[in-house]
Formats: structure tokens, sequence, C-alpha cells
């Protein structure tokens, strides 16, 4: 028996890195997968066709998480396609890192509204059928520099500490109808994003690292796995770094 046979997954932002890795893991396990993009249709469908191998349903939908009107429309019509949502993982993110002394508004307002606003959106839109089924785990993306903060990283730290405090206080919310909200705190992870960085900047992130090395999209993946299947039923309203010892 598989750990997510026959449950619904939905994963923001699923065409690359992080969110790639876990939308594979939860087909692997069982789970029909719903996931979005915003930009490449040519990537989401080559996900979308890598997901039908592990003879799962998958879809791709092009949508906006940090869109209010556009997450629901979109949990409309997954709940539509699938009829149903155990698992919801709000991944979509980005950076605009600079000093907080250069920082534009538009940077700080694209960081806060994609990657904290979205996860209200998402979260708020699936709600009514959460609560109809009393039952569903969400997992949401934050990070250790939400947790410890960073230089040159003052919208993405506050973006990602956000997602914290908003994932205990539904956690909290919602306990009591069996919905479990649980955050998980990557830290250097090897993705696209940092495939940019150049090697110098790579190597000093690693020696900070006491495990010694990056990590991968597997092995958040893993933990996203664990939080949405059934092994966590008792655990909600907690973050679990994912960081090689990087945070102790």
């Amino acid at each position: 028996m598989k750990l997510l046979e026959n449950k619904v997954a939905v994963v923001t932002g699923a065409t690359r890195g992080i969110g790639k890795g876990i939308a594979k893991k939860f087909a692997e396990q069982g789970a029909n997968v719903a996931f979005t993009y915003v930009s490449s249709e040519e990537k989401a469908k080559a996900v979308e066709e890598e997901l039908l191998q592990y003879g799962v349903k998958a879809k791709a939908y092009k949508s906006d998480a940090a869109d209010f009107k556009a997450a629901q429309e979109f949990i409309d019509n997954v709940v539509k396609d699938f009829e149903r949502i155990d698992v919801i993982v709000n991944n979509a993110g980005i950076t605009r890192d600079g000093l907080l002394m250069r920082m534009s508004e538009e940077n700080w307002d694209a960081v806060i509204n994609t990657n904290l606003k979205s996860v209200f959106n998402i979260t708020k839109a699936a709600l009514r059928t959460l609560l109809k089924q009393r039952s569903g785990s969400i997992i949401n993306m934050g990070s250790v520099v939400g947790i410890e903060g960073n230089a040159g990283q003052a919208n993405y730290a506050a973006s990602k500490a956000g997602i914290i405090g908003f994932s205990k206080s539904v956690a909290q919310e919602l306990g009591s109808r069996n919905i479990r909200c649980n955050v998980i705190a990557p830290g250097f992870i090897e993705t696209e994003m940092t495939a940019e960085l150049g090697e110098d900047v790579k190597n000093e992130w690693i020696k900070q690292i006491p495990l010694g090395r990056p990590g991968t999209p597997e092995d958040v993946a893993n933990v996203a796995l664990f939080l949405g299947s059934d092994l966590s039923s008792y655990v909600s309203g907690q973050v679990i770094p994912v960081c090689g010892a990087m945070l102790t």
C-alpha cells in the first residue's frame, strides 16, 4: 500500500525545484496531483506527463496563487476535476534579494504577495472543501531564513516568518476539524534557483552545513510525504527544518 494511495494533492509552483520534487514523490506514492504554473506551459506539460507515468491522475493549471480570485477559481476547478483535496502544498515562491536601503516597494510587494499572500489565498479557497471533509493536511513551504533572518533578504525572510505565524494559527483554528497545518523550512537546497549562484557562494553556504552537503528536492519531498500521509496524523502546528543541521 502506497502512503498516499488515492489521495488528492495540490502543489503550487511545481514545474521545477522543490515543487516538482514533491509532486513526483506524491505521485510515486499513489497521489493524484493537481499543480499550478505561471509561465511555461511546455514545462508544465512535461511535468504532467512525468506524473502520469506513475499511473495516477495529474493535471497542470495555469494560475497565479498570489491572485485571490485566481486562487479560488483554481481550487474550484480542482474540486470539480478531482472531487476532493487531501493534501495542500503551498510551495510557490520567489526571491528579489537586495539590501533594505536599496529595496524597492515593488520588490517588497512582489515577494510578500507571491510567498505569503498566496498561502492565505489557497488555504482560504480550500477551506470549505476541507471543512466539509473534516480532514486535510496543509503543508506550507517556509525557510530557515524565516527563522533566523538573512542580510539582503528582508522581504523573503519576512514572507517566510509570516508563513510560520499563519500556519501555527491555522493549526489551532482548524485542529478540531481534523485539519492539520505544518511548515517545512528548507536550508540550502540545490535547485535551478541556486544553480545561478557562483561556486564560491555555494561553497560558503556548504561550509555552514554540518552534514557537509547541500540538500536535494527529494530531501524536502520526503518530509512533505511524511506530513501529507497518515504517518503524521498527530503532527500539527510544527516547523520542521530540512537543513543538514545548519539551523540547530
